[in-house]
């Protein structure tokens, strides 16, 4: 199954995330199929979450499902 996730980026205690398309028997950090954007929880304003949002369209009408976490963000925004 493919899923929309987050990916772990950034110095220790100061985590910045890419949020990737990748297959869920792949590690966290591993092997992604398609970057579709970024969030830096440690960011303000408009940079803190930027996503391609046709991209997320197109994967979801494929059939890649969210991640809790994901699936929050994209609400949110």
């Amino acid at each position: 199954m493919v899923k929309i996730r987050l990916r772990r980026m950034g110095a220790k205690k100061a985590p910045y995330y890419r949020i990737v398309v990748a297959d869920s028997r792949a590690p966290r950090d591993g092997r992604c199929i398609e970057e579709l954007g970024t969030y830096d929880p440690s960011a303000e304003g408009a940079t803190k979450f930027v996503v391609d949002r046709e991209r997320v369209q197109y994967w979801i009408s494929k059939g890649a499902q969210p991640t809790d976490t994901v699936r929050g963000l994209l609400n949110k925004a």
